[in-house]
């Protein structure tokens, strides 16, 4: 089982990075599944102009970076995203990016890490609507770290109840990701 931890903030010296790290840190001894750094600032995704729905594009896209990242996130059985909260929503470079596909999500498990000014809760709300529409499974436990209380000069410093949090959300994912490729397979 393959789990991407997508690092869905592409700004100069964001937050997020360190945000992923300590995920994929703590994800680096379970021995359920096999997670990985998917960096999407590395992808260059471009704006969604095609007039193919992606949906409807059978996972040939004209832009050969989209066609990069389908692959990517093809490979994956389930997903962490590592969002922050931009205007009170998700950040527009991941929603575009989760928009130039289609089938490449469906039927897959999400967990969600997020930071923000308020943790990014209202990020993860508008993303549990999101990925619904692909059938996407998004576990309950969610870790949602505060900009003013968990980070420092060295990036993020979760509060100790965070490493029960994060625990749970992999044993969830995990889970739900079994599930999900039972259904699927």
């Amino acid at each position: 089982m393959k789990i991407g931890i997508i690092l869905g903030s592409i700004r100069e010296e964001r937050s997020g990075e360190s945000v992923a790290q300590w995920v994929a840190d703590r994800a680096a001894s379970r021995e359920d599944a096999t997670y990985e750094l998917v960096d999407l600032k590395s992808f260059d995704v471009p704006l969604l102009t095609s007039a193919t729905v992606p949906g409807a594009a059978n996972k040939q896209y004209e832009d050969e970076r989209v066609t990069r990242w389908s692959q990517a996130i093809d490979s994956y059985d389930g997903f962490v995203f590592v969002t922050p909260e931009y205007n009170h929503s998700v950040p527009g470079g991941l929603k575009n990016a989760f928009d130039s596909l289609g089938n490449e999500w469906a039927d897959k498990a999400v967990a969600f890490v997020s930071y923000g000014a308020e943790g990014g809760v209202r990020a993860v709300e508008h993303w549990r609507q999101i990925v619904a529409n692909f059938h996407m499974y998004g576990v309950r436990q969610q870790i949602s770290l505060s900009l003013f209380t968990e980070f420092g000069p060295e990036g993020v410093t979760p509060v100790e109840r965070r490493n029960d949090e994060i625990t749970t959300l992999f044993e969830q994912l995990e889970k739900a990701t079994r599930r999900a490729m039972a259904t699927t397979a």
